[in-house]
């Protein structure tokens, strides 16, 4: 049987250069955003950062896990349908993943007694699903590069 995503992604000696790579994903993604919901989005971050340093990166770790189980039905599928491109995979079905994707995000942001961070997300979240199915591709390509 082939090894889920969870045990790949999550493995001990994996688990660092991962959530650094997504580290590196979200700045990346943060910084090509334009427009007035680019804007929100940078300003969101931005605050986030200043008023609690480090925190993306513990969101991360936190959320990893659950990110990779709503990530694995799309894998197991396309490990199945011989593709060569997770990202495509993914950008092909870009609403339906992303809503995935948010609502674990969802999930934290309801659960959190911090209204910085609260009001942060709610500014950014209307714009959230686009910005995500922006990242897609990318995300497939993150993926990819640690389950060939």
């Amino acid at each position: 049987m082939a090894a889920t995503l969870q045990q790949i992604l999550l493995a001990p000696g994996t688990r660092p250069a991962v959530i650094a790579d997504c580290c590196t994903l979200i700045e990346q993604e943060i910084s090509e955003k334009s427009g007035i919901s680019g804007t929100a989005v940078k300003l969101a971050y931005k605050t986030v950062n200043t008023f609690m340093p480090g925190h993306v990166r513990h969101m991360v770790e936190v959320m990893l896990p659950q990110m990779i189980d709503k990530l694995e039905p799309y894998w197991a599928d396309f490990s199945t349908s011989g593709g060569s491109a997770f990202g495509d995979y993914l950008a092909k079905r870009g609403d339906e993943v992303s809503q995935a994707l948010l609502s674990v995000t969802d999930a934290r942001a309801a659960a959190s007694g911090r209204p910085t961070v609260i009001k942060a997300y709610g500014t950014v979240r209307g714009s959230a699903a686009r910005h995500v199915e922006a990242a897609l591709p990318h995300v497939g390509d993150l993926v990819l590069k640690y389950a060939p």
